[in-house]
């Protein structure tokens, strides 16, 4: 039987990937993609639910589907206000998952940080964090939060900094060996092959998904 997948944050740079797969991957035959603009010239199997995820309980009656493949997330430099940043990284993964359990949805994929910590003193690490505590606290089927360290790929928008990261950490990456693994680079296209590969595996004994993992599931997927 084919499957119905749910994207929210398709026009991201992962969430792009994510799509783009789903589309061409003949298990699925509707992808439902939740988000603030349309995305021009996709095909029919794509259905577009236009509207403010920051008030995620009116898509409810739309919000079914196999799987969930929740790809939102904003910086600081987009987002300086601390309040809407938590909506945003916060507020949005967690009110998706819990409308996926109301609506009996069985698989969430979520994309956090490395480092994500509920009680960490560091804003950013803390929202992840805690995200990642509620997301679970739904205890849905088949749960797996993803933690990329950098992640790589072609930004639509400038991001000098971590541009400037990208390229040191692709000089220092043969160094990176052992427990140090976590901490390399993982191309977009790869997180979205790893979370698409993970949502169709029946068993996968881990919930929360490191840098390494990731390289390995979406690499041998």
């Amino acid at each position: 039987m084919k499957k119905t997948a749910i994207i929210l944050g398709a026009s991201g740079l992962t969430g792009s990937h994510v799509l783009q797969k789903l589309i061409e991957d003949d298990r699925y035959d509707t992808i439902k993609s939740f988000s603030r603009s349309k995305i021009e010239g996709l095909p029919k199997k794509v259905k577009q639910f236009i509207g403010d995820l920051l008030e995620f309980n009116k898509f409810k009656n739309d919000f079914t589907a196999d799987e969930v493949y929740c790809c939102i997330g904003t910086t600081a430099k987009k987002t300086p206000d601390k309040t809407l940043y938590k909506k945003i990284d916060f507020g949005i993964p967690v009110a998706a998952a819990k409308l996926s359990k109301e609506n009996n949805i069985p698989t969430f994929l979520v994309i956090s940080a490395m480092g994500g910590n509920k009680n960490s003193t560091v804003f950013y690490n803390k929202t992840k964090g805690e995200m990642e505590h509620n997301v679970l606290k739904q205890q849905l089927k088949k749960t797996f939060i993803l933690r990329p360290s950098l992640i790589g790929g072609d930004r639509q928008e400038s991001r000098l900094l971590e541009k400037i990261g990208l390229v040191i950490f692709k000089v220092i990456q043969p160094l990176f060996i052992g427990k140090l693994k976590k901490y390399k680079i993982v191309n977009a296209e790869t997180i979205a092959q790893a979370m698409i590969h993970l949502a169709n595996r029946n068993h996968y004994a881990d919930v929360i998904i490191t840098s390494d993992d990731i390289n390995k599931l979406g690499n041998n997927a």
